[in-house]
């Protein structure tokens, strides 16, 4: 088994030639590779938020284990912190706040990082919002762009300020930096919007999850905000057919694509786009856009 040193400690890498996504023959090692090449932008998002992981140990294809609690025989340096209000039993989770962790996190195949919208210093009281534009059957991404603008015009007028990232499958998340508010509050606030967005656009927008009402519709899955809710992080992989990821945008390159596929992003392609681009998420950080809710 080979043996690597992160940041002064040693780790043991298994399995790196494992075929994780058999449909492009992208490997084990090359999740790594890929977690590593984009650590420094996708760090400062998981910094303080316990992660539950999504491992696939066996590839996409095969079954996935969701782990909330700390995995077994995770290292004594791994950080770890009780989560107990939004949760019937204390939960014991993983912080990432390092390469080494990430690496660890990465080795066990947890392709997926999922964070809630909370940092544990302030444990179901949201310090951002979330949108998940979902698209049924006979909508896409470009569907949930139409959605997405009415969303950013509509918080605007409440001064909050939306930055898109694509889901890493079909849909787009929209996410704005606020301050520190019970995570109820900023449900409600969230499910009002999406309610506003349904009547603005009822042949298109939709805030419930039925499955009956889906085609053709985008589904404003404002529920996410709820404090033991999770989305993907920004960067993480996704565990579809190709390693897609979970990709900030600006919001001209997202009105200005003419079809789906150019809101598509691969692993190959995230470590130029950052040299490029930056973090474009990075203002999702920036105490200067937070704001406060209305009526909170």
């Amino acid at each position: 088994m080979p043996y690597t040193e992160v940041e002064g400690r040693r780790l043991a890498l298994s399995n790196l030639d494992k075929v994780l996504y058999p449909a492009t023959g992208f490997t084990k090692g090359e999740a790594l590779h890929y977690y590593v090449t984009v650590a420094e932008a996708l760090l400062p998002h998981l910094r303080g938020r316990p992660v539950s992981f999504l491992r696939y140990p066996d590839g996409v294809d095969s079954t996935a284990f969701f782990a909330k609690n700390v995995p077994p025989g995770a290292p004594d340096w791994v950080t770890v912190r009780e989560v107990t209000t939004v949760s019937s039993t204390p939960l014991r989770q993983v912080l990432i706040h390092d390469l080494a962790t990430l690496v660890w996190a990465a080795n066990l195949a947890g392709l997926e990082l999922h964070t809630p919208q909370w940092r544990v210093e302030h444990e179901a009281r949201a310090d951002r919002l979330v949108f998940d534009l979902d698209p049924g059957p006979g909508a896409g991404i470009l569907e949930c762009r139409t959605v997405a603008l009415w969303l950013r015009e509509r918080l605007a007028s409440d001064d909050i300020t939306l930055l898109p990232k694509t889901s890493g499958g079909k849909g787009l998340h929209l996410l704005a930096p606020i301050e520190v508010t019970p995570s109820s509050s900023v449900s409600a606030y969230a499910k009002k919007a999406a309610l506003e967005a349904e009547a603005a656009m009822p042949d298109l927008a939709l805030s419930k999850m039925a499955r009956a009402l889906r085609p053709g519709k985008v589904f404003v899955d404002h529920s996410q905000n709820a404090a033991a809710k999770t989305t993907a992080a920004p960067y993480t992989l996704r565990a579809k057919q190709r390693p897609s990821v979970s990709t900030p945008l600006t919001w001209d390159e997202l009105i200005a694509a003419r079809t789906a596929d150019e809101l598509v992003f691969l692993a190959e392609q995230l470590p130029l786009r950052l040299e490029r681009e930056g973090d474009l998420m990075a203002p999702l950080l920036d105490p200067e856009l937070v704001r406060p809710l209305p009526g909170s």
